[in-house]
């Protein structure tokens, strides 16, 4: 039994304080099947000229009692925006967390195995690099493809780039030095084949564990942290939530351009969440008119879980792109599902769970023509058919449970073979 598991993600300390997300999931669930995880994450914060705590210290431990777990703040630069001191701070976690892990490994034992989870890459590094250092193995996560992100969504790079090659290589080096890999997307091996890299990386090697919901703490949220709103307990409308970010990227024009052609009186969209687009949307509704659009503003992440399960369709929104052919991972969806209530998904993807678990309409016309037709169908289905996708949501929220994903992460960590002395 690999009783010690190291997780290493960059970005993981937020989790401390949020009492939530990926990693602070699994190490949940690991330690009640009898695991002793540490995460080590950044001790600056993302994109703010700020630190979580205030020393200069190369890392400070903090035990989330709740979990019984402890996070390892290692120390790197703080930065905004994304130039140079974001890569400087990059750097800085990967060359830090390797010098602190030795010398937490000399206080506290050395670990059993090593979890290392990008966004960026430098974390795979540090993670293959220690293992073998320790003489244990790595299982590398991939949340985010790079170079290919960089290439897809920059005008400034291409394929034929020196740097970007170098980036090429670096990937395929972390794939093949990786004892074993775990993706986000369900697509991953499509990825490696298309880079031609299968030769190298054999489809054993590579393993699928999506984002997904804590069930538990969903629904003990639901019950315990609930959200006074005259909209959500309306029974005479039917009530299509949208819960985030309300920015340019969002593209949540396409709402208003729903609600525009809505003919049923019954339809109404509530909105949750905050964002720099959100005055210039909440004009465009005064301007228009609009009296089935509600901005709600932002609450807590405790209670949205009171909100979309009130809800008759919760949105999916986003803006397609080519990444989208390997498969998404959206946290929202996994809240959604949890919800038990259909999902109106407004663009398409391979490998969609909504659509594998039948669970929501997903639209292929981005249009609010097309959205409002959609939509006034879904609140005219049959009483059969809506609870049937209610069910579905729910059962795909069970498959994508925390409690489940890690149990998918174990299975992984306990068949890897034993390094050789």
């Amino acid at each position: 039994m690999n009783t010690n598991i190291w997780i290493l993600n960059h970005y993981a300390s937020d989790m401390y304080f949020d009492h939530g997300g990926r990693h602070y999931n699994f190490a949940k669930f690991l330690r009640r099947a009898g695991y002793a995880p540490v995460i080590f994450g950044a001790n600056s914060k993302h994109g703010k000229a700020e630190r979580f705590f205030e020393t200069d210290a190369l890392w400070e431990e903090h035990v989330a009692e709740e979990i019984d777990t402890p996070f390892v703040f290692v120390r790197a630069r703080t930065y905004t925006g994304n130039g140079k001191q974001r890569v400087l701070n990059m750097i800085d976690f990967y060359r830090n967390v390797k010098k602190a892990a030795k010398e937490y490994a000399a206080q506290h034992g050395r670990p059993d195995v090593i979890f290392a989870s990008s966004v960026h890459p430098l974390t795979l590094v540090a993670g293959i690099q220690l293992a073998k250092q320790f003489g244990v193995k790595c299982v590398c996560e991939v949340r985010d493809l790079w170079p290919e992100s960089i290439v897809v969504y920059s005008n400034r790079f291409t394929k034929d780039n020196p740097l970007i090659k170098l980036l090429y290589r670096g990937e395929k080096w972390i794939y093949k030095r990786a004892d074993a890999l775990v993706f986000t997307m369900e697509g991953a091996y499509d990825y490696i084949t298309e880079q031609g890299w299968e030769k190298d990386i054999p489809r054993s090697k590579v393993h699928y564990i999506n984002n997904g919901v804590d069930l538990e703490q969903f629904d003990y949220n639901t019950e315990h942290f609930h959200v006074d709103d005259p909209d959500l307990d309306d029974p005479n409308t039917f009530k299509v939530v949208y819960t985030g970010s309300i920015r340019k990227v969002n593209n949540l024009g396409l709402l208003l351009d729903a609600a525009k052609c809505v003919t049923d009186p019954r339809v109404k969209f509530l909105i949750w969440g905050d964002g720099d687009e959100r005055e210039v949307l909440e004009r465009r509704v005064r301007d228009a008119g609009l009296t089935n659009v509600v901005f709600k503003g932002r609450v807590e992440k405790k209670y949205i879980p009171s909100i979309v399960s009130r809800a008759d369709a919760n949105l999916m929104h986003g803006t397609p792109g080519p990444l989208f052919r390997f498969g998404v991972s959206p946290n929202k969806m996994f809240d959604y599902f949890a919800a038990g209530k259909p999902i109106l998904m407004d663009f398409e993807t391979k490998y969609n769970p909504v659509e594998q678990y039948q669970a929501g309409i997903i639209l292929n016309s981005l249009s609010g023509e097309a959205a409002a037709q959609t939509l006034q169908r879904m609140a005219k289905w049959p009483e059969e058919e809506y609870a049937r996708n209610c069910q579905n949501a729910r059962r795909a929220a069970g498959d994508f449970d925390f409690k489940k994903l890690t149990d998918k992460l174990l299975n992984i960590i306990e068949s890897l073979p034993e390094r050789k002395s």
